[in-house]
């Protein structure tokens, strides 16, 4: 039924631009109360940008950078984020978001996603999938970074259902943000009987993790979770790991905790790799991001589009502290220089 309606839509539409717009604008008031009206319009509406000129296309978009309450009001609430005064930053988002609308909430035909980077994408397509038409959030409509950081900062002030809604919200929007799904297994860790969604989402955001620290924490919260079923051994192996991927506080409190319970953390790297992979827990980094960063990075260089090429070489680095690769990224920063 929807692809007909747009089918004949099209159909109908000529040359001449300001005729195409005032047909287009019939055609919305015509399918106002059809079931599909928000599909059907959204669509249109695409349409009618297309029929714009590119100086009116360029004045629009000059506008809508003007006017964009939620950059807005993500730069309001930036230094007190800075500053840790969340309290503050929350009562300003609260404020905000009692009359915020929702933008870019999915329909019938489409879903709308926002990533980070093509390594994200890759990661959805491979590991979710799309159910319906995918859309993407522009850059500058940061609604993702709404979600979360009003999640944040509901969890951190214990609003725990409140943190939820927003965390699932943000996490709908991109369902393989490592930093999306480590806050909403804070959630469970606080706020369920068992730990299984903990640990479940902990795993989950282990898959997608490309950012050393988000791997060490995906570690830490395993080993809070073997911690806490008595499970010593394991817990050190995966405290130790986690240290590879980032030398952390929390980490070495942890260890200390476990030495207190009479436990010993005397553990070589090797005897810890061994007991995580015999519990069938991830090691380090999924080898899919792996190869798809060298993909990436590749095929960037080979474009001579260095900058890019930088980044995903970055990102590899990071993960890896290879030597060939750390001698790639000297040498794309000089081409970048030069």
């Amino acid at each position: 039924m929807y692809e007909e309606i747009i089918k004949e839509i099209k159909a109908n539409l000529g040359e001449n631009r300001d005729l195409n717009r005032k047909y287009l604008s019939s055609q919305i008031e015509k399918y106002k109360d059809h079931p599909y009206n928000k599909e059907i319009i959204r669509e249109v509406s695409r349409m009618m940008w297309d029929c714009l000129s590119d100086e009116e296309k360029e004045e629009f978009i000059e506008i809508s950078d003007k006017e964009n309450p939620i950059m807005d009001i993500l730069d309001e609430i930036s230094e007190y984020l800075e500053l840790g005064e969340y309290k503050k930053a929350l009562d300003i988002l609260d404020e905000f978001m009692e009359s915020f609308p929702g933008m870019f909430e999915d329909d019938k035909v489409s879903e709308y996603h926002s990533f980070t980077n093509p390594l994200e994408e890759l990661l959805f397509r491979k590991y979710i999938g799309a159910k319906k038409e995918v859309r993407l959030i522009p850059d500058n409509k940061p609604v993702l970074d709404l979600y979360y950081i009003y999640g944040f900062l509901l969890l951190e002030d214990n609003q725990l259902e409140e943190a939820e809604e927003n965390l699932k919200k943000a996490n709908k929007i991109n369902p393989v943000s490592a930093r999306i799904i480590l806050e909403l297994s804070e959630i469970y860790k606080k706020h369920t009987p068992t730990f299984n969604k903990f640990v479940m989402y902990t795993t989950e955001a282990l898959t997608y993790s490309y950012y050393p620290q988000d791997i060490a924490r995906c570690y830490r919260n395993l080993a809070y979770y073997y911690i806490e079923e008595n499970n010593f051994e394991v817990a050190v192996a995966l405290l130790k790991y986690s240290m590879t991927f980032e030398m952390s506080i929390m980490a070495h409190s942890e260890l200390h905790y476990i030495e207190s319970k009479g436990q010993s953390t005397d553990m070589n790297l090797e005897e810890a790799i061994a007991i995580i992979k015999d519990k069938n827990i991830q090691l380090g980094v999924n080898p899919f991001i792996l190869e798809t960063l060298n993909e990436f990075a590749n095929e960037y260089e080979n474009n001579k589009l260095y900058t890019q090429a930088l980044y995903f070489y970055e990102l590899l680095f990071n993960l890896t502290n290879d030597e060939k690769t750390g001698a790639k990224i000297k040498e794309m920063a000089d081409e970048i220089n030069n």
